[in-house]
């Protein structure tokens, strides 16, 4: 027959009580960690395999709680190879996943071809991942939009040819989803504007023109508290320069003056606009944005500038940060 001391068991349980609280409290601590990281733009980014990223001219969509990068592979220079999808929940561990588009023997994606600056969104009546990319020749005359689709963000695209929106020219583009409406923005070079374009239901082609805008490259589109944000880049080749935002009530409507953004005289961070992404979380919507600095004498080497960009109201701003932190799970930024 078993006995003990009343005294000694309540001692003993308030023991195991405190004990696992604290294992508690480090488990708790130990995932807040875990779910934080720290980013450093500039830096060589490799993936969890260890190979460098080649996903520049990028953008990222989510889907779920993955986001997906997809980008040019710029390894062995300017003509076209790969286009490359990678994955991540946490903005900083990304896995490559597969080559979606790839060089082909001949046509728009042969040897010797431009396919620039990849984007996706997606279309939920058709239940499709719709690419647009500037499509050009290696002296970029022929200045053309290409369109591919996928049944899933990161599979196998197939690609539906090019053309010029409504006749014009289309260089540097980018794709913006107003709630099921697609739009189309890319620099005409012969009429010196960026042009926004509606797309069609389906967003295989486009339908309208909706605004013309002064001339920018390398466009991107958020809306943020009812406010339509658009960032472009001056023309300056390869090289960087202050690029510059505007912002609407609708897309359609006026649009304010372009200013900068970055700090003045730091060339954007050294760096061209390529993409606004938000990040959703359990206590914000933080903005990230991402820029690409490109380094013309070997491409494969060009950097990815990802910084958080400040809101308010319709003003946007960011600060060249070496390093900054962010957390997937609450949206928040630091």
């Amino acid at each position: 027959m078993r006995t003990h001391t009343p005294a000694t068991t309540g001692v003993t349980r308030l023991v195991a009580v405190l004990a696992a609280a604290l294992l508690g409290f480090f488990a708790m601590t130990q995932t807040a960690q875990a779910t934080t990281v720290t980013r450093y733009p500039g830096t060589v980014a490799y993936d969890t395999s260890g190979n460098v990223i080649q996903a520049h001219g990028e953008g990222l969509i989510k889907v779920g709680s993955t986001y997906y990068w997809l980008g040019e592979d710029k390894t062995n220079g300017s003509p076209f190879q790969n286009i490359k999808c990678y994955s991540s929940t946490d903005f900083k561990n990304w896995t490559f996943v597969r080559n979606v588009l790839t060089r082909q023997s001949s046509g728009d994606l042969g040897p010797n071809r431009i396919v620039e600056r990849p984007h996706v969104i997606y279309n939920a009546a058709t239940s499709t991942y719709v690419m647009y990319m500037h499509i050009d020749n290696s002296n970029y005359s022929e200045r053309k939009a290409g369109v591919a689709t996928s049944s899933s963000v990161c599979g196998a695209y197939t690609y539906r040819g090019s053309s010029k929106p409504l006749g014009h020219d289309s260089l540097d583009d980018n794709l913006f989803l107003d709630g099921s409406t697609g739009y189309f923005m890319s620099e005409d070079r012969t009429n010196k504007k960026l042009q926004i374009y509606k797309l069609s239901s389906d967003f295989l082609s486009v339908s309208s023109l909706v605004k013309t805008l002064d001339q920018y490259e390398a466009p991107a589109m958020a809306k943020i508290n009812g406010t339509y944000f658009v960032f472009g880049s001056h023309l300056t080749g390869w090289s960087t320069n202050d690029n510059q935002y505007a912002t609407a009530s609708s897309i359609s409507g006026t649009w304010s003056s372009f200013r900068s953004f970055a700090p003045s005289g730091t060339n954007t961070c050294n760096s061209q606009t390529t993409a606004i992404v938000p990040v959703s979380g359990s206590s914000t919507t933080s903005y990230i944005f991402l820029g690409d600095r490109w380094n013309s004498g070997n491409l494969a080497d060009s950097r990815y500038i990802w910084e958080p960009l400040t809101v308010s109201g319709t003003s946007a701003s960011l600060t060249c940060r070496d390093s900054w932190t962010i957390d997937t799970s609450t949206g928040v930024v630091g």
